[in-house]
């Protein structure tokens, strides 16, 4: 009999993407929910029944299932490794939420490990597969607005106290990272470098100014020259109120760009501007999930299915997400040591 040809999915933890996770996989034509597990009964029982799909509290029998395909990983950062190394040596392709861990090391294991067990390994950054983010891309690719030379990134989000006590992980070095950049800011980190281009270097400060209890930050700035030779600077929070939509803006030779949530506007001197226009953009207001929709995880999901199938590298593969946690380790090492820092000091293999 024919296996059926949908990538199926198991997501291992039942956190606050999960949900997210399994309704973009429910929707998808490529890929599936195909079961779910977690060390908790309860969640692992809610999630599975919501969807109508397996449940298990026992890894062995979850991951020894000749059915699945994948796992796809919604557990705190800090042990994405240990989920991800057990799944790739089951012989199932590794899907992480962001970031692919919390440090560059653990990273790089997990890069090593998928490698030496022939699986593809993924890392979700939805916010590049935001139709109107991905057209800008292509714009930027074919030089909308000439050479950049300068770019920025701002994250002035708010997250009450409430929220990092919800739960033990969060803000915590261990298993969060750090703070608002390696897990509120990181999207957008992202983005900033996947258009500006890879890094040279960077200094930057961080501090914890408006929450208690925190290993992480909650305040983050940095500056950054990119290889091309272009500048750039970074301003993370978790603190502002009322809370504002990420903003990106690109400045080239021949106009600039405004990426205001997910909206994107195209301005060039004497020229009307090109809108590619996204409405119910989220706020980043104290709730993770406020105008959250599945459908930039939907659209991951099935190019990753898609690169599986044709034998090639998912988008967004390990060694790609390497770049932004690189971008944020940096900002801490240079924070203590209140120096620059190369950043091929930490992409080196």
């Amino acid at each position: 009999m024919q296996k059926e040809s949908r990538l199926k999915i198991g997501i291992v933890g039942i956190g606050t993407i999960a949900d997210i996770q399994a309704q973009a996989l429910q929707e998808s034509g490529n890929s599936a929910l195909y079961s779910v597990f977690s060390r908790s009964e309860d969640n692992a029982r809610s999630l599975g029944e919501k969807h109508d799909v397996g449940w298990h509290t026992d890894w062995d029998r979850f991951i020894s299932d000749p059915e699945l395909d994948a796992v796809s990983v919604c557990t705190p950062s800090g042990n994405h490794l240990d989920y991800g190394e057990r799944a790739a040596r089951a012989g199932k392709h590794v899907i992480i939420e962001k970031p692919i861990e919390v440090t560059i090391d653990r990273a790089k294991r997990l890069v090593q490990v998928s490698e030496e067990n022939g699986v593809a390994l993924a890392v979700i950054y939805q916010s590049r597969f935001v139709p109107e983010i991905s057209a800008l891309k292509r714009k930027l690719d074919d030089k909308v607005i000439g050479k950049l030379f300068m770019g920025d990134a701002r994250i002035k989000w708010f997250r009450g106290q409430d929220y990092y006590d919800s739960g033990e992980w969060r803000g915590t070095i261990a298993l969060d990272g750090g703070g608002v950049l390696i897990n509120q800011a990181i999207h957008t980190i992202d983005l900033l470098q996947w258009f500006m281009g890879d890094v040279d270097s960077i200094y930057g400060n961080t501090g914890t100014m408006t929450h208690e209890r925190l290993e992480g930050e909650d305040n983050a700035v940095a500056v950054m020259k990119f290889k091309s030779g272009a500048f750039g600077v970074i301003q993370g929070s978790t603190s502002i109120q009322p809370a504002q939509a990420r903003l990106i803006e690109l400045h080239g030779e021949n106009g600039s760009i405004r990426v205001d949530g997910d909206d994107v506007k195209i301005l060039k001197a004497g020229e009307d501007q090109v809108v590619l226009e996204k409405k119910g953009t989220a706020s980043g207001a104290s709730s993770p999930l406020a105008g959250f929709s599945p459908d930039p995880h939907r659209f991951q999901f099935e190019a990753i299915a898609e690169a599986i199938s044709r034998g090639v590298e998912p988008p967004v593969s390990g060694k790609d997400s390497l770049k932004s946690l690189a971008i944020v380790q940096a900002v801490y090492k240079s924070s203590k040591s209140n120096l620059p820092v190369n950043m091929d000091d930490f992409l080196r293999w």
